[in-house]
């Protein structure tokens, strides 16, 4: 049986906490930081779509564009 690599950690290295404490470089919360190398895969996945919707909802989430906006 194959054993697939942990999910990574978002952190981009731009660690700075907002007024919401969300991150402005990886979008986790400070408890979610602290907590990431407790998690489970599947609750890493969990807090990385939390990340993805609140990057969407700033309008700063850079995905894989999946049709042409021209």
């Amino acid at each position: 049986m194959t054993r697939s690599a942990p999910v990574r950690s978002p952190c981009v290295s731009i660690c700075a906490l907002d007024d919401n404490d969300i991150c402005t470089g990886c979008q986790r919360t400070g408890m979610e930081i602290a907590t990431w190398g407790r998690l489970s895969d599947e609750q890493r996945r969990e807090v990385l779509a939390r990340c993805e919707e609140r990057a969407r909802g700033q309008g700063l989430w850079i995905g894989t564009a999946t049709h042409s906006t021209l």
